[in-house]
Order: C-alpha cells, then sequence, then structure tokens
C-alpha cells in the first residue's frame, strides 16, 4: 500500500505543487473579495452577502477621487512607456554598435532591478530640485506620471525587444529593396509586425502605474493621492470593508487588463496561422 502511495505521489506531485503555488498566491484574493461582499464588518466569518461596502466605497469621495487620478496617470504613463519602451527597443536591437550602447542598455535596464524605495527616493531629489531651480514641476500628478514612466519603460523596452528579435527581418529589407525610406518602412512594415508586443507592454505598464504605491508616496504632493495609497492609509487605521471593495475593484480592474490582452494575443496568433 505504502509503494502503491509512493508511485501516485511521485507521478502527480508536479501538479500537487503547482496547486499550492496557485493556492498560495490567490487564496488570499479570493478571501478578500469574498469579505468584500460581507453584510458586517466581520473579517472572520462571513455573515450575509451584501453590497453596502461597495456602496460606502461609492460614497466615499477619497476612494472615488484616488481611482480616477490612479486611471488617468496609469493611461498617461502607460502611453509614455510605450512609446519610449519601442524607440529605445528598436535602437538596440536595430543598431548593435554605437558609442554608449552598453551604458545606454544599463540605464534603461536599471530600473528592473533597482529597489523601488530606491527610485522613488532619487526621482524626489531630483525633483525637488528641478522646482526650486526651475520652478517645475511641481509635485503631483505630473511628477507621479514621470515616476511611473520611468518605470513602465523599463519593461515595455523588454517586452518589446523580445518581440522585435523574434521578427524576420527580410521584410524590412525587402520593402527597403523596394524603395521604401527607413521611416516608411518603420511605421509601414516594423510597427505592425510588433503592435502585439506594444499592446503587451502598454497594458503591463499600465498594471505596474495603477498598482504602484511605493514611487506614487515619494512623488505625489498636497491633494494628489492614487488609489492604492488610499487603500494603504485606510489599512493602517484598521480593519475597513470598503478597502476590501476598492482592492476587489483594483483586481477587477487588472484582471480585465490581462483578459483583454489575452483575447488580442489569441486573435493576432489566428491571424498570423491563417496567413
Amino acid at each position: 500500500m505504502a509503494a502503491v502511495a509512493q508511485r501516485w505521489l511521485e507521478k502527480h506531485i508536479g501538479k500537487i505543487w503547482i496547486v499550492a503555488i496557485f493556492a498560495f498566491l490567490y487564496l488570499p484574493l479570493g478571501y478578500l473579495i469574498l469579505f468584500s461582499f460581507n453584510s458586517t464588518r466581520q473579517d472572520t466569518v462571513f455573515t450575509g452577502f451584501s453590497l453596502r461596502w461597495y456602496q460606502a466605497m461609492i460614497k466615499d469621495s477619497r476612494l472615488v477621487e484616488g481611482f480616477l487620478l490612479s486611471f488617468r496617470v496609469a493611461i498617461m504613463s502607460a502611453t509614455l512607456s510605450a512609446i519610449l519602451g519601442t524607440l529605445a527597443a528598436f535602437v538596440l536591437v536595430r543598431y548593435k554598435n554605437f558609442f554608449g550602447r552598453s551604458i545606454f542598455s544599463g540605464m534603461v535596464n536599471a530600473p528592473l532591478v533597482m529597489p523601488e524605495v530606491i527610485i522613488g527616493l532619487s526621482l524626489l531629489l531630483m525633483m525637488v530640485s528641478m522646482q526650486r531651480a526651475l520652478g517645475w514641476p511641481p509635485r503631483g500628478t505630473i511628477t507621479i506620471v514621470l515616476g511611473h514612466t520611468l518605470m513602465g519603460m523599463a519593461y515595455a523596452t523588454v517586452v518589446v525587444q523580445s518581440r522585435l528579435q523574434e521578427m524576420n527581418r527580410s521584410l524590412e529589407e525587402a520593402a527597403m529593396d523596394l524603395g521604401a525610406r527607413p521611416f516608411q518602412v518603420f511605421t509601414l512594415v516594423t510597427l505592425p509586425n510588433i503592435a502585439p508586443g506594444i499592446v503587451a507592454a502598454w497594458l503591463l505598464s499600465f498594471t505596474l502605474s495603477f498598482d504602484d504605491l511605493v514611487i506614487s508616496e515619494f512623488l505625489s504632493g498636497p491633494g494628489v493621492t492614487t488609489l492604492p495609497q488610499v487603500i494603504f492609509s485606510y489599512a493602517r487605521r484598521g480593519v475597513n470593508p470598503t478597502i476590501f471593495a476598492a482592492a476587489a475593484l483594483l483586481i477587477a480592474v487588472v484582471t480585465i487588463a490581462v483578459i483583454v490582452y489575452s483575447i488580442l494575443l489569441a486573435r493576432q496568433n489566428r491571424r498570423r496561422q491563417r496567413a
């Protein structure tokens, strides 16, 4: 009997390990979402289904303003990150030898391994110095967007760079042989081929910006508070089911972004296979 159990365990150990990892990652999220619908303030006993905390969240002006601000900041920073990341990736992939390439590559990838506390503190010092010397930028939405763009651009560069490396260079060479200029090749051939990578970079940057707390804490100004900052400030005061509702909404936004990207990627793959 023990031998049979051992063989069964050896055969299914991989599946058990994967299930355990996913349970460790996602059960807390499920717990949070479940108790966001609790009818009372209890965080250990589910007493009944209710939407009272979502109604309270909608009436909470700080949460609503924080959500709208986070959404605007995420859209702006994701767009800037996708544009700058695409240009940086194009330079790194298509131009192998130019002066300062190693330094440029290191500077682009540095935010991937640098602690966010260090990034936020360094950006804060730089923004304060610029504001004293030039009077710009004021601490608030602009500084948060710039900080999130720095972080998102690094991730966007990696995503678009991998897409460019997989692209068939013969398409660009054929376009140039037919008389297309470099800018036309980039806009008419390269961009359409790497579009799924750019979309993925945008969605990844959007998610990182929407969820960010550390950099926002350093760069936000008076009266400018993102949704993660509001949730964090509420959580420090104790258990508040309104936080559960706000966090569940945050999870829903990120999940929708991932689903949209997956659908777009699947459609793009099907079109490529048919072609």
